[in-house]
C-alpha cells in the first residue's frame, strides 16, 4: 500500500510543478502582452485558461483519490493538505493573468501612464517572486520561501506609492481618468499576484517545516533583506 502512496504522491507533485510552470508562463505572457501591447499574445492567455482550469480539477482530484484510497498520515497528508492549497492560489494566479492580459486592448494607448507611475517595474518585481515560488516548490526550499514571504512587504510599499501616483494624475487632469481607473484596477491584481504567491510560500514552509506561519510576521532574520530579494 505504502508503494502505491508514493507513487501516487510523486504524481501529485509532478502535476503540481506542471501546474506552476504552466501558470508562470500565463503571467508572463500577460504582461508581455499589456506593455508590449501584443494582442495575440493576450488572446494566447485567455484562450489557455480553460489548460489551466483543467489541471486545476485534475489535481483537486487525485487528492480525493489519494484520500479515498490511502488514508495519509503525517508527513504524506500534509504533502497533499499542501497541494490541495498551492493549487487553489495557483489557479487564481492563472485568473489574474487573464485579467492583465484582457487590459492590453483597453490600456495599448496609455502605456506612458503605467511606465510613469511604476506599474512595469512592479509587474516585473512580481514576475521574479513566482519564479522565486514555484523553485520553492520544485526544490522544496525552505529559504527561498521565506524570502518570498518577505518581499511582500515591498510590493505592498510599491502599490500605495503607485495608487497615490495614479490619484494625483487624476487630480491634475482629468481626462486621464478613465485609463488611470483601469489602471487601478490592474494594480490591485498585481499585488494580489504576490498575495497568493505568499500563501503558495507559506505552504513551502508548512510541507518542509511542520509550521503553520499565516498571519505571522517573520521578519526576525536579519539575513534575509527585502530590497534584494527582488
Amino acid at each position: 500500500m505504502y508503494h502505491y502512496l508514493e507513487e501516487e504522491l510523486d504524481l501529485l507533485k509532478t502535476k503540481v510543478i506542471k501546474m506552476g510552470s504552466l501558470v508562470e508562463e500565463q503571467l508572463d505572457f500577460s504582461i508581455r502582452a499589456l506593455f508590449e501591447s501584443n494582442l495575440e499574445l493576450a488572446k494566447i492567455v485567455i484562450e489557455r485558461d480553460s489548460k489551466v482550469d483543467k489541471y486545476d480539477v485534475k489535481i483537486d482530484k487525485l487528492c480525493q483519490r489519494i484520500f479515498a484510497l490511502t488514508q495519509p498520515v503525517a508527513v504524506d497528508l500534509r504533502v497533499i493538505l499542501s497541494a490541495l492549497k498551492i493549487n487553489n492560489d495557483l489557479e487564481r494566479i492563472g485568473d489574474i493573468a487573464v485579467n492583465i492580459a484582457e487590459r492590453a486592448e483597453t490600456l495599448k494607448d496609455h502605456l506612458y501612464i503605467l511606465k510613469e507611475v511604476g506599474l512595469d517595474s512592479m509587474a516585473e518585481k512580481v514576475k521574479i517572486i513566482m519564479r522565486k515560488t514555484i523553485d520553492s516548490i520544485v526544490n522544496n526550499d525552505h529559504d527561498l520561501a521565506f524570502s518570498v514571504i518577505k518581499s511582500d512587504d515591498v510590493i505592498d510599499n510599491m502599490e500605495r506609492d503607485i495608487f497615490k501616483r495614479l490619484v494625483e494624475m487624476m487630480e491634475k487632469d482629468s481626462a486621464v481618468i478613465r485609463p488611470c481607473a483601469h489602471c487601478i484596477s490592474l494594480l490591485r491584481h498585481i499585488e494580489r499576484l504576490a498575495d497568493h504567491a505568499t500563501n503558495i510560500a507559506e505552504e513551502v514552509v508548512f510541507l518542509v517545516d511542520s509550521k503553520i506561519i499565516k498571519h505571522k510576521k517573520i521578519l526576525d532574520n536579519p539575513d534575509i533583506n527585502p530590497e534584494e530579494i527582488i
